[in-house]
């Protein structure tokens, strides 16, 4: 008898026991709204502050996971876990700061975020695709998408379910410093490339309910429209700086691709450094709050860039406890980069303890974090595996970035008299000069945000084709090619050249770095194009972010390509030179003549380019 009471009480605890575990977030198969309210239900304020903060790599450690219940950790340009890092060393990474996570009271899982802009771009040997003012000429939304589709793959291969794209500005001043980010001055063009969105994310099924985030599982990443909004219509094109227009021009213009974005079931939308009108974005309850996630719906969460609270007051951080008053209660749900954690942490709490910040806010944030990272099934897939470690810089995708490159491409000029082109170039020539800073330099064709914030020269930074090395590959055998990164006129006589190649352009940069009151070349470009072009036939091909300074040199040139900055897959330009495919591509900005000019776009009175919106001359492919 004795035993048998033993056994009913073992039973009956083991029951208890059993019941005690079962909690209905941890349960894939209830509602995603009952997941998310028995979630919050459990939590205490400290663990909804933890959700709503976002840090640095170098600040967190699986120990500041567990303490502080971090909800989300970033990798800002460059900061990898090991320098020329593989697949495995992210994924080590990664997971060991979820483990800290997922040690926690409720086990929720942290989101990683990086800044995926052009492919991987942070990790060593990932595809580097052409940046948006690139693909922007292409016109070619399923490309963008199967981009997108490509990025998430090499995205998960490093164990990372999140990255800060697309940036969807529409730049209206090229002496932006992120101008290459956008892929326009035309917000048309600029809607129909968030299709890249359904390529990281997957398509939003048909019976999704308008706004609702979307992420299809494994092989997919949650993606984020920024920067709300108007930050390409800054005066001057001052990062960060008044977009001075008013409320008709900021929805005709700038709006237009969140509502595209926000249909296509983005994530997340990061807000923008910049002002609308003297009013910070992020302290602009009527936008964040009242329009995105009022009238268009938004479900997904909002975050801030980079200490960008810090700036609503001036100068920073000066009143870092109104700043995060100001920034909370205008509608943002998660707070990037706390360098100073328990400051954040600490004003916050203490803001909603005094009912300054009230708790419904605070809900309605966590709310939107649960939901995204609940719709991605983070819950059930909380740590990387090293599955699609292929996928990182596999030759399907160096392939796509390749057919990218051919397609961004645009001939602004083709012969000093149309009837005798210069392109396509023979394969078959005697000798040839390549020439210039551009034309053996990786980093310079890759441009900022490649391996580094502000990017990087050199070849050493990661794996791809040089233009060079492109040239080279695709020459008949017999032609000798000779480089000089900057040959004297004397050298360039002497040689008897059948044709140059002369590559120059724009040294990398980011924002902040970039902005540009000339839009000049960069030294020794100039030079080299005087002394080259004076002498021989020549092609000149400008890597660059933006329409830069060309007319003063356009009389000498015989032909004439905006390359932009076509990224790792450098044989894209040579497969278009030589004609084996032909040039397609259709100006997406406008080139000015010069920068007194600007800011100038399509429409405006003042109208009188260079090379007009839509301008782009175009080429049959040969055999040769």
């Amino acid at each position: 008898m004795g035993k048998f009471a033993v056994t009913m009480m073992s039973f009956l605890v083991l029951c208890v026991c059993t019941e005690a575990v079962y909690m209905k977030y941890k349960d894939p198969k209830q509602p995603l709204n009952v997941r998310i309210r028995d979630l919050m239900n459990r939590m205490s304020l400290e663990e909804k502050i933890g959700q709503m903060t976002q840090i640095e790599r170098h600040v967190a450690s699986p120990q500041i996971m567990k303490k502080y219940f971090i909800g989300s950790v970033l990798s800002g340009g460059g900061s990898v876990p090991v320098q020329k890092a593989t697949a495995a060393d992210w994924v080590r990474m990664v997971n060991g700061m979820q483990k800290g996570s997922l040690s926690t009271r409720l086990g929720i899982p942290m989101i990683y975020g990086i800044d995926a802009i052009h492919g991987h771009n942070n990790v060593y040997k990932a595809t580097i695709f052409p940046h948006n003012v690139g693909l922007g000429v292409t016109r070619d939304p399923q490309l963008v998408k199967r981009i997108g589709a490509a990025t998430a793959l090499e995205v998960r291969a490093t164990g990372i379910p999140y990255t800060f794209a697309p940036c969807i500005a529409v730049c209206r001043d090229p002496r932006w410093g992120r101008c290459y980010e956008s892929y326009s001055e035309d917000h048309r063009i600029v809607q129909t490339m968030t299709e890249i969105i359904p390529g990281l994310q997957g398509d939003v099924p048909a019976n999704s309910p308008k706004g609702v985030p979307f992420v299809a599982g494994k092989t997919k990443v949650a993606a984020c429209a920024k920067h709300f909004v108007g930050d390409g219509g800054t005066t001057k094109g001052i990062d960060q700086n008044n977009t001075v227009i008013s409320v008709n021009g900021l929805f005709d213009i700038h709006i237009p691709a969140y509502i595209d974005s926000v249909l296509k079931g983005v994530s997340t939308i990061m807000v923008s450094y910049s002002s609308w009108n003297g009013m910070r974005m992020h302290a602009n309850r009527a936008l964040i709050t009242g329009f995105l996630k009022g009238k268009l719906k938004f479900r997904g969460f909002v975050i801030s860039d980079w200490e960008a609270i810090d700036k609503i007051t001036e100068p920073p951080h000066a009143n870092y406890s109104y700043s995060i008053q100001a920034a909370v209660l205008a509608g943002l749900d998660m707070i990037m980069g706390q360098e100073n954690l328990t400051e954040f942490l600490d004003d916050l709490a203490s803001l909603v303890r005094k009912n300054i910040i009230p708790m419904s806010r605070i809900d309605d944030a966590v709310k939107r974090i649960l939901r995204v990272k609940f719709v991605m099934g983070l819950f059930e897939n909380p740590l990387a595996d090293l599955s699609l470690a292929n996928q990182l810089g596999s030759q399907e995708h160096r392939e796509l970035a390749r057919e990218a490159v051919r397609k961004s491409l645009v001939l602004l000029k083709n012969g000093k008299i149309a009837s005798q082109p210069l392109l396509p170039l023979p394969k078959k020539a005697t000798k040839i000069l390549v020439a210039g800073s551009h034309a053996d330099n990786l980093g310079y064709q890759c441009g900022g945000w490649t391996m580094s914030w502000q990017g990087i020269g050199g070849n050493d930074l990661t794996t791809g084709t040089t233009i060079l090395n492109a040239v080279k590959n695709t020459v008949h055998p017999s032609t000798q090619v000779v480089y000089h990164d900057n040959p004297d006129m004397n050298f360039v006589k002497s040689n008897h050249f059948s044709y140059a190649i002369v590559v120059v352009g724009e040294t990398p940069y980011a924002e902040m770095f970039g902005d540009s009151a000339n839009l000049t070349i960069a030294q020794p470009g100039p030079s080299t194009i005087r002394n080259v072009c004076g002498v021989v036939k020549c092609l000149v091909i400008v890597i660059s972010g933006r329409p830069v300074v060309i007319d003063p040199y356009l009389a000498n040139i015989d032909a004439l390509v905006a390359a932009w900055l076509p990224g790792s897959e450098g044989q894209g330009v040579a497969d278009v030179l030589f004609g084996d495919y032909g040039f397609t591509g259709k100006l997406a900005r406008t080139w000015f003549k010069s920068v007194d000019q600007l800011p100038m776009n399509v429409g405006d009175p003042h109208y009188d380019p260079l090379f007009p919106f839509g301008f782009g001359l175009t080429t049959q492919p040969v055999k040769n």
